[in-house]
């Protein structure tokens, strides 16, 4: 079985993104190697864009290792990350946040 397959991955990820307390980021990276994951950084999105409706996993603390937000200015989902996080204190300046101030651990 390939390492993308292993029972379980997805879990393994939405308990680490769970574990990112409030006013705290975190990058693809920093989660995959939380999560036992090495350097799949891009199959963390992808592990989000799976959450069941109704989920309480807070996604939107996943940003990219420079701070930006990953999703297109403007869109819909960029908007609610942005607000998602301006409202636990996270400040997002042109689309990205100060990760020496913010990123968690």
């Amino acid at each position: 079985m390939a390492q993308s397959e292993e029972p379980g991955k997805d879990q393994k990820i939405w308990q680490v993104v769970l574990a990112i307390p409030p006013g705290k980021v975190a990058s693809y990276g920093q989660v995959a190697e939380m999560a036992g994951l090495g350097r799949q950084a891009r199959y963390i999105g992808r592990a989000l864009g799976k959450l069941p409706k109704g989920h309480a996993v807070p996604w939107y603390r996943v940003i990219r290792s420079n701070g930006q937000i990953a999703f297109p200015e403007g869109s819909d989902i960029y908007r609610e990350q942005v607000g998602s996080l301006q409202a636990e204190g996270v400040e997002v300046v042109n689309g990205k946040v100060a990760m020496r101030l913010f990123r968690w651990q």
